[in-house]
């Protein structure tokens, strides 16, 4: 890995209640974080602690922007809409398990939501989070959602956005973009990093 190349740091938000119990928590319902989830975005600014980004991109969401704000990045944050999580549309609110009662293969990377975001509108908004990030050709620090950061991760692979359920993501970790050899060479060089992570 050529070590001069830029790197992009996500941080996925901290505990809420509904990450908790596995309800879809999409663009349409702003939980605050639990007690755990504002002491593990604390530890995860301790994790970063020293490390100066030279852009900090947040989603709107308040478990992002707390999430940032824990971990040491609020000031400098700016605010990106496209950051924000996936819109459920009908299954805000539900589970997996629930969804699956009638959709036995469901996957939001597959299905999109109904009367929500489908799979091209969600990967249209990673791909301009990607563009952005490539024109600027320097390092930055990503605050968002579990769904979105994965399919923003496989769309920074040039993957189709269906692989993006291969990579697992728990609150309050850290994964990193690259790049290999070269800027031609996009790769993931740390993935769902969760050392800090306390229970």
């Amino acid at each position: 890995m050529h070590h001069s190349l830029p790197i992009i740091l996500l941080a996925r938000h901290g505990e809420t209640a509904w990450s908790l119990t596995g309800q879809h928590t999409g663009c349409r319902t702003d939980l605050p974080l639990t007690e755990r989830g504002e002491r593990n975005a604390r530890h995860l600014g301790q994790r970063l602690e020293g490390i100066w980004m030279p852009h900090v991109f947040c989603s709107p969401l308040l478990r992002a922007r707390r999430t940032c704000e824990l971990a040491g990045y609020a000031e400098e944050a700016e605010i990106d809409p496209d950051l924000v999580e996936w819109d459920y549309g009908d299954y805000e609110g539900i589970t997996t398990p629930e969804i699956r009662k009638t959709v036995p293969d469901w996957t939001v990377f597959r299905h999109g939501a109904p009367n929500g975001e489908s799979v091209e509108q969600a990967t249209a908004r990673a791909d301009r989070v990607v563009a952005k990030l490539r024109e600027l050709n320097d390092s930055a620090i990503l605050f968002s959602s579990g769904h979105f950061l994965r399919l923003l991760a496989a769309r920074w692979c040039g993957w189709l956005p269906a692989q993006g359920k291969q990579l697992l993501l728990d609150t309050a970790t850290i994964s990193i973009l690259g790049y290999e050899h070269t800027l031609d060479e996009p790769a993931i060089r740390l993935w769902n990093d969760s050392r800090h992570v306390v229970d």
